[in-house]
């Protein structure tokens, strides 16, 4: 029985687990992390591939089901994935979840903290549009300027929602993530950067001088201040964001 509270929607399409674990290319040697097996669709694919699998998961539940049919590879962590120090596990480099809704954000934003060389994620589908939308659209967030700096991403495919059980109100996409080597532009400092960009989009229909007024005092000859966040190109706010640094530190 799925559980709603923890967002449980199991991936039923064997043909679409196969392909979510094509597109990661498993090699022999990766060591590669689960967030949310469910009942192991894609943790049993990857483990006939893949050197190891860290599949963690909230539910005792599951884990309980999944301990007898998993082979000796996979290693089974329950917990919640949001809360685990990911520095505590073995060494992996690549990811793949068919994430939960409701932790999609946060989960996705704890990934680019950790190194990997590629992660392939299910998501709602207007959560992946989010992921890759760009300035003056509807989609535009601080997720997608978050991702763009860190990241290379794109949607592989849909997924229609008739594949998941229980059937979910919407469709999904599967997404992939690959870090990049270099950003597209330098943050004088990123947790500043990312401060700013969220405190701006937490009011987007604001012009951005009204936000930053309540903070800083400090904002003489700045550029883009009678234009709205959702205006600027993620380059834009990373300028503003080292300009604002450099004045009021």
């Amino acid at each position: 029985m799925a559980k709603k509270k923890i967002g449980q929607n199991f991936l039923i399409d064997k043909q679409v687990a196969e392909r979510e674990v094509d597109y990661v290319n498993p090699s022999e040697e990766d060591i590669v992390l689960e967030i949310g097996p469910g009942k192991g669709i894609i943790t049993k694919l990857l483990a006939k591939k893949v050197k190891k699998v860290i599949a963690i998961e909230i539910d005792s539940q599951l884990i309980n089901n999944l301990e007898s049919t998993l082979p000796d590879n996979v290693t089974l962590i329950n917990a919640d994935a949001l809360k685990i120090d990911f520095k505590s596990l073995p060494a992996f480099n690549k990811i793949v979840s068919n994430l939960p809704f409701q932790i999609s954000s946060p989960i996705t934003f704890k990934f680019l903290k950790y190194p990997f060389s590629k992660a392939v994620l299910i998501y709602q589908k207007d959560f992946a549009k989010r992921m890759v939308a760009c300035s003056g659209s509807k989609d535009y967030s601080r997720l997608s300027v978050g991702i763009y700096y860190k990241t290379h991403c794109r949607i592989l495919e849909t997924v229609s929602k008739e594949f998941f059980f229980p059937i979910p109100k919407v469709d999904s996409s599967i997404v992939e993530l690959i870090p990049r080597e270099n950003p597209p532009f330098k943050a004088l400092n990123e947790q500043f950067f990312f401060d700013i960009t969220k405190k701006l989009f937490g009011h987007r229909r604001k012009k951005i001088k009204n936000i930053l007024e309540d903070v800083y005092s400090k904002l003489e000859n700045l550029p883009y201040l009678d234009k709205r966040v959702e205006e600027l190109t993620p380059e834009q706010i990373g300028e503003l964001s080292n300009l604002l640094f450099k004045i009021n530190h």
